[in-house]
């Protein structure tokens, strides 16, 4: 997969749980918890906007590409 999740990464850095950003944001935990793993197929705009805002972060800080090289 070329585009990486690092919401694990911001989640730590800010010292907050799933639980909690679930709760600030308006996400459920299993939402919150497939973007985590890089299994989601999608993010709306208005989610990343509110993840941002909670975890005072820019989206490149939660979302990577990286080149797939074959």
């Amino acid at each position: 997969m070329a585009i990486i999740v690092n919401l694990d990464v911001m989640m730590a850095k800010r010292k907050m749980s799933l639980t909690e950003l679930s709760e600030r944001v308006g996400v459920s935990n299993v939402n919150l918890s497939i973007l985590k793993q890089s299994k989601g197929k999608a993010i709306r705009f208005s989610t990343l906007e509110a993840i941002c805002k909670v975890l005072d972060c820019q989206p490149g800080d939660i979302l990577e590409y990286k080149c797939d090289d074959r």
